[in-house]
């Protein structure tokens, strides 16, 4: 992406994207986890949509099977032809195969790309762990060398790289909490960090900001998952 001043792929809800001063950040790794059915991959698509209706590509890595040709079809809505055209969509089967997309990212980044989606960044990390714990130092280490490559395509490429992330559960003595799968190898990486977290309503989510630059942590909002993507929810 040829930038000129402090460029920004939109997410398409309006307070978020105020927040972040226009949407993902370029040059960096935005991250959002969650607990399933909380709209990560529609807020991936949602962004691949907004990134090619700004003219730019962008490279889809599905590790999770959960990219839908339908959905895609109904929040792009118009002018989806041209807009499919504009996302390129990979669907690695193991660990080690995101491995080696990971490293030959930079071959598919031609010119005109302007985002990396990895949805979901822990799936296969996640498998690999549980059926061999005691490879998890070197998974780890793997891992952590995956974030590394993609921080600094993201820099070289001037792109911006979204990663999704399944959740874990942390218990202490006196409550329970979540956080993202391998997290402080994903912490340590992403600018951006936002949280998606269920609510008793359905289709309702509340997201909130963990971490931005310049921005203030843990503003929260309530978003709708609809057919046409996400949307903001002003009155629960």
């Amino acid at each position: 992406m040829s930038v000129n001043g402090p460029l920004r792929i939109p997410i398409g809800c309006k307070s978020i994207d105020k927040a972040l001063d226009g949407g993902l950040l370029i040059g960096s790794i935005n991250l959002m986890y969650g607990e399933p059915e909380t709209g990560k991959t529609t807020m991936a698509i949602q962004c691949a949509v907004n990134c090619a209706r700004r003219g730019y590509k962008t490279l889809f890595i599905d590790c999770d099977s959960t990219f839908s040709s339908k959905r895609l079809a109904q929040i792009a809505s118009k002018n989806l032809e041209k807009i499919a055209e504009s996302i390129f969509l990979m669907r690695p089967e193991n660990f080690k195969e995101q491995t080696l997309v990971m490293e030959k990212l930079p071959n598919y980044l031609t010119e005109k790309f302007g985002l990396a989606v990895v949805d979901t960044i822990t799936s296969f990390y996640r498998a690999e762990v549980a059926e061999s714990p005691k490879k998890t130092f070197e998974l780890n280490r793997e891992l952590n060398r995956q974030l590394a490559l993609l921080a600094q395509i993201a820099k070289t490429h001037k792109i911006a790289v979204l990663l999704t992330s399944q959740v874990r559960s942390v218990l202490n003595e006196t409550y329970e909490s979540i956080e993202p799968v391998a997290t402080r190898v994903l912490k340590f990486w992403a600018e951006v960090i936002i949280a998606m977290r269920p609510t008793e309503k359905p289709q309702i989510i509340k997201a909130i900001l963990e971490k931005a630059p310049n921005a203030a942590q843990y503003i929260t909002w309530f978003l709708r998952i609809g057919e046409g993507g996400l949307y903001e929810c002003l009155h629960l």
